[in-house]
């Protein structure tokens, strides 16, 4: 015959008064890989960016120089340590420019060249880069911005 015991799902009191709460704040930085018009939005000028900075990389699949950039900003995005000039986390976001939605971004923002890194605070475009930049210019762009 079957026997089966049951046993208490529940967790020992000695576990749960050490047990960690959990933070349920924003994370360091995050990464938007193809953003649409309504995630640039959002991400730029909504509530999603109040107290961060975001950057956003207008690239394409073809442009060699956004193929080197990209593991840059991509690094950026998932290091929590790195930080802007004030302190701000950092958000990465790309826009193919070859989509309908990022080539009508990319003329809205005066994008001439690729890749081009637009930097936004407190939903104003602050700053920019055009070109490859290795790790360490980057950075520096961080810092001033």
């Amino acid at each position: 015959m079957f026997s089966a015991t049951l046993r208490s799902t529940r967790l020992p009191l000695a576990l749960i008064r050490h047990a960690r709460a959990f933070h349920a704040s924003s994370s360091a930085a995050e990464h938007y890989p193809n953003a649409d018009f309504g995630t640039f939005k959002r991400l730029t000028t909504g509530p999603d960016s109040e107290g961060r900075l975001v950057l956003v990389d207008f690239y394409a699949d073809w442009c060699k120089p956004c193929h080197m950039l990209s593991p840059v900003l991509e690094k950026i995005s998932k290091d929590p340590e790195i930080k802007s000039g004030s302190g701000r986390p950092i958000d990465v976001v790309t826009v193919n420019t070859e989509s309908d939605e990022g080539f009508q971004l990319g003329q809205r923002f005066k994008v001439r060249a690729l890749p081009t890194v637009i930097a936004f605070r407190d939903g104003k475009d602050v700053e920019q880069f055009v070109g490859a930049l290795p790790d360490t210019g980057v950075r520096q762009f961080l810092q001033r911005v």
